[in-house]
């Protein structure tokens, strides 16, 4: 595990909100001058802390309002089978996660579609045609309460 100070925490809690904030409004931000702020940003980089810079999109501007949560039961829980599935879904545009879980399910995933016809094709075509699946259920989402990719890092 890298071991992060109060800096670098407050850096990447800045870098989460607005990741093109200007390296001159991230260390005043963040209480460094421009030159150290951007060695420490590197060195995040450097060692994995950051793993790279996205834009946001909203799914539903794109034609994607449909969220569904699918939990899998595999029929044996073998690495083989687990491997095999794994790589199975790692292609699929429409999922978006895809967790190993504990519990009663093997896996949960999070699908996005423009429509109920959009994932009855995905659930045809792709996902009931995989090998070693004992059952798939899927819960759709009625409303998104709450969504974020930043991670819990700020100091405060």
């Amino acid at each position: 595990m890298t071991e992060l100070d109060a800096i670098d925490r407050k850096i990447l809690a800045q870098l989460q909100l607005d990741s093109r904030i200007t390296v001159q409004e991230l260390s005043e931000k963040v209480g460094l001058s421009p030159s150290p702020c951007h060695r420490r940003v590197r060195l995040l980089e450097e060692r994995g802390v950051i793993t790279r810079y996205i834009a946001m999109v909203d799914q539903t501007a794109v034609g994607l309002p449909v969220s569904v949560f699918v939990s899998i039961k595999l029929e044996r829980q073998s690495e083989e089978a687990l491997d095999r599935f794994a790589k199975a879904i790692s292609g699929w545009r429409e999922v978006l996660e895809c967790y190993l879980m504990t519990g009663p399910r093997d896996y949960l995933l999070r699908v996005v579609v423009s429509d109920l016809p959009a994932y009855e094709r995905f659930l045809k075509q792709k996902l009931t045609r995989l090998e070693g699946i004992s059952s798939i259920e899927s819960s759709f989402a009625l409303d998104q309460v709450k969504y974020s990719i930043a991670l819990p890092v700020s100091p405060d």
